[in-house]
């Protein structure tokens, strides 16, 4: 099988590279940069002013100006229940862009604003209408993460792909469509991909992340249904194409087609009906070396695997291609055929690192079972060895399993793995003999404990416990890197799951599919397994080594109240997933649980040691990574939060007053 390796003083100071952090003053790509650092090299709000810093203005979401009753009218495939929250308008995950002294931010429903960033006052919105496609059938429904921003120094445009897959560009000062690009302003992305417009309608190809733009290409990637009933999906093929005149420059087959690299991965010619292996988050590129990096999510679909036989490349990868060609430079594969929905979830981050000596231009991608793979971004090596180790084996019929899976050895594990006895919750001897109870009764182990069938299991189990499940570790929001220190920040959850396979129907050509997923449940409506349940980590990639791991909080109300803990002693234990921002002085996260009061904040912290320095509230849960701009001599820090009580949600800007 070939599983693995082929082959200051001042306000701020502008970087050299463009994996070094922002551009001063700006923000224009996701991440800050095109190496996804989400590094700000400003240093106005710092330790000293933290007790100054207040909410200096509130835009509330272009998408909550709609009236139901004349989309309704106005667009018949558009099939709304009873409110705007139907359609997921609160979805506001996007990080805004800043270049040129303006703001731009999408929204779920695909349109583009510009916003006037010491005021929050809307310049112009562009609506491209997606909406009027219907909604798309993934999971998330309608939502989108962000635009990438082009610029030659003359012609500057956003470029966003919508909900209905076409790829936009607007001009960044007007708002106009680009007429030039593509057919009058936009291209359709299903066009040249098998399947993708499988009937009925709604569509189930989508996208749902901002492109990358690298030079004078523009890379995008697609969403593609997690919960099919069919085999035949549509693959997730990335493509580049002209940032002036949206013409396909290339094509990148993460599932390779006879005679190319990778096609024997694919027993049986599971390659002929085998979709997704899409990049449905985040991208990184190197435009300096003229290289991105795409981490390639997994095959159709998420939990069974009988009908994709083989280690299946590129789906599980990091894939290195060459930005001008889309020619594969380098892959790595970070799960052979996965079982869990171990896909990478997050853009890899760019930084350079000293390791014994050496400077390495590295790749550090963070994982949903919390692992980070590091890797010299010019050739693939990885920075430390990463071992195939035994995994175990199911007893699925008609599954496939590796043997083996890659397991780096360094640095360690950022949150916890392994459903076993040892990660179970101690608050007290009797608490924790119930927990073993309770884990008896379901099959568990170590990670990448492969999936069994509920209430058909030979042993009379309940089905496997994933720790981390599918939506643990680390996720789209990613991490965050400090090109000063070489450290990396990574916000993660321990979220433990039962992968339920359930036969899903005669309608379907699926054996097994992926069933309603549940959490497993503990002693007296606790957790099963210890937390903290939310953190922060710190890795040191000149050392391979954690610097330091907090708690983003005190934890869930239900444990923190519960009457079997009361009296005890309870370490901070924390929840759900912060998103993170590195600037010069400070690390901020806005925090995606409420705090022991039932507030949100934007907390920020010292980036040596974790310590909390200060908690400014914010009017709702933070929903997108924060960023940092600077503007009229005064820095600010933006973060979109979600509405309260059914309105919709916001972005807010943050400056000491």
């Amino acid at each position: 099988m070939a599983l693995g390796l082929v082959a200051g003083s001042g306000l701020f100071a502008e970087p050299a590279l463009a994996q070094q952090g922002a551009l001063g003053p700006e923000w224009r790509s996701y991440g800050g940069d095109t190496g996804s650092t989400k590094y700000s090299p400003l240093n106005q709000i710092d330790r000293g002013n933290l007790a100054d810093l207040r909410i200096a203005w509130q835009w509330e979401s272009v998408d909550g100006r709609f009236d139901l009753d004349e989309l309704r009218e106005g667009y018949p495939n558009l099939q709304v229940p009873n409110d705007i929250s139907a359609v997921r308008i609160s979805n506001l995950k996007a990080t805004p862009l800043m270049a040129g002294g303006v703001l731009y931010i999408s929204t779920p429903l695909s349109q583009i604003a510009a916003i006037e960033p010491t005021t929050g006052e809307t310049l112009w919105v562009n609506d491209p209408r997606s909406y009027a496609s219907g909604i798309p059938t993934m999971m998330l429904g309608f939502s989108n993460r962000g635009l990438a921003y082009w610029t030659d120094g003359d012609l500057e445009r956003l470029i966003m792909g919508t909900g209905d897959a076409y790829l936009v560009a607007v001009d960044a000062k007007t708002g106009d469509v680009v007429l030039a690009f593509g057919d009058e302003g936009r291209v359709d992305l299903m066009d040249g991909i098998p399947r993708a417009r499988r009937s009925p309608a709604p569509m189930n190809y989508s996208i749902t992340s901002a492109p990358v733009v690298c030079g004078d290409v523009v890379i995008v990637g697609s969403a593609i249904s997690d919960q099919p009933r069919f085999r035949e999906a549509p693959p997730g093929y990335v493509r580049g194409f002209d940032a002036r005149t949206g013409e396909l420059l290339w094509t990148f087959h993460t599932i390779p087609q006879p005679g190319e690299f990778g096609h024997e991965t694919w027993e049986d010619d599971a390659w002929q009906h085998t979709g997704n292996a899409n990049v449905w988050t985040l991208m990184s590129a190197d435009e300096e070396l003229g290289y991105v990096y795409l981490p390639v999510g997994n095959a159709t679909n998420d939990h069974y695997g009988g009908h994709r036989p083989g280690s299946l490349l590129f789906a599980n990868s990091l894939v290195a291609l060459e930005c001008s060609t889309g020619t594969r430079v380098w892959h790595y594969q970070l799960v052979h055929h996965d079982l869990w929905d171990y896909d990478p979830p997050a853009a890899p981050n760019l930084i350079d690192i000293t390791v014994d000596g050496r400077v390495i231009k590295a790749v550090a991608q963070v994982t949903k079972h919390a692992f980070t793979f590091v890797f010299d971004r010019e050739t693939g090596e990885p920075v430390w060895p990463i071992e195939e180790r035994p995994v175990a084996q199911g007893d699925v019929p008609g599954e496939w399993y590796s043997p083996t899976q890659p397991f780096p050895t360094k640095p360690p594990p950022f949150d916890r793995q392994n459903a076993t006895i040892d990660n179970l919750i101690d608050f007290t001897p009797e608490l924790r003999a119930e927990a073993v109870e309770i884990l008896g009764q379901y099959r568990s182990g170590p990670l990448f404990t492969p999936p069994s069938l509920i209430d058909e299991a030979p042993d009379g189990t309940r089905g496997t416990i994933a720790l981390p499940g599918y939506t643990g570790g680390a996720n789209w929001s990613g991490a965050a890197v400090d090109p000063e220190t070489g450290i990396l920040y990574v916000s993660s959850a321990t979220q433990p799951i039962i992968p339920r396979l359930v036969e899903p129907g005669p309608e379907s050509t699926l054996r097994y599919s992926r069933g309603p997923m549940r959490a497993p449940p503990g002693p007296d409506g606790l957790p099963l397994f210890k937390g903290p349940y939310g953190r922060i980590t710190a890795i040191d990639l000149n050392e391979g080594e954690i610097v330091w791991q907090e708690s983003n909080g005190l934890g869930p109300a239900r444990v923190q109240n519960h009457p079997r803990l009361q009296g005890l002693d309870l370490p901070p234990l924390g929840g759900g997933r912060d998103l993170l921002l590195v600037t010069e002085t400070l690390l901020f996260s806005g925090q995606q649980r409420p705090d022991a009061d039932g507030s949100y904040l934007l907390t920020a912290r010292d980036k040596a040691t974790g310590e909390v320095l200060a908690e400014v509230p914010l009017p709702g849960r933070a929903i997108g990574a924060p960023m940092s701009y600077m503007v009229g001599g005064t820095q600010y820090i933006a973060v979109t939060v979600q509405g309260v009580q059914g309105s919709p949600p916001q972005l807010v800007a943050l400056a000491v007053n």
